[in-house]
C-alpha cells in the first residue's frame, strides 16, 4: 500500500512545528510542541499499516487481515506521549506557582560557559592563555592566583626537606 501525498505532508507538518515549539523557552510551548510531535508519529504509524477486516483468526482471511503491529505501536506511543504530556504539565504547573511564569531560565553555569567561549572567539586567540583543567576560575572567568595547587617541590620545601629519600 502507498501512502497518500496528504498523510506525508501532514506528518511532516506536524513534526516540524512539533520540533520548532521544543525549541522555546515556555514549558507551555514545549508541551504542544511534544503533543504535536505524539500526533505526528501515530499518523506515520498508521500510515505503515494496510487496511483490512479485523486480525482476529476466524472472522477474516489470512490474505485479508489487518497488519495488528501498527495498531499496537500507535497504542504505545499514545500511552507514551499521555505520560509526557502529564510530566510536562506537572512541571510547568510547578514553574508557574514557584515563578509565576513558566520559562525556562539559563543556568549560571551555562551562564558562565557561554561567556567564556564568547571571549575566546575570534581571529589570533590560542589556548596557550586559556587555564589549565584543574585551576579554579574566579566570578570574571579568570585563573584565580589563590586557588592553585602547590606543586610537590614547594611542599617539599615547605616541610623542611622531609620527603622521601631515594
Amino acid at each position: 500500500m502507498t501512502p497518500n501525498l496528504t498523510y506525508i505532508v501532514v506528518v511532516g507538518v506536524l513534526f516540524a512545528a512539533g520540533v520548532t515549539l521544543l525549541l522555546e523557552r515556555s514549558l507551555t510551548r514545549v508541551l504542544m510542541g511534544v503533543i504535536l510531535l505524539g500526533n505526528g508519529a501515530n499518523l506515520l504509524l498508521l500510515t505503515g499499516g494496510r487496511a483490512g477486516g479485523p486480525p482476529i483468526v476466524g472472522t477474516t482471511d489470512g490474505a485479508e487481515m489487518s497488519d495488528p503491529l501498527p495498531q499496537a505501536m500507535v497504542l504505545t506511543a499514545i500511552v507514551i506521549t499521555l505520560g509526557m504530556t502529564a510530566f510536562l504539565l506537572a512541571l510547568s504547573y510547578r514553574s508557574w506557582h514557584l515563578n509565576g511564569h513558566d520559562e525556562v531560565q539559563d543556568d549560571v553555569e551555562d551562564r558562565r560557559i557561554m561567556d567564556l567561549a564568547d571571549r575566546d572567539e575570534g581571529p589570533g586567540t590560542d589556548d596557550a592563555d586559556q587555564p589549565d583543567s584543574d585551576d579554579q576560575l574566579d566570578g570574571d572567568g579568570r585563573p584565580d592566583p589563590d586557588s592553585r595547587r602547590p606543586s610537590a617541590a614547594s611542599l617539599a620545601a615547605a616541610a623542611g626537606g622531609r620527603g622521601r629519600e631515594a
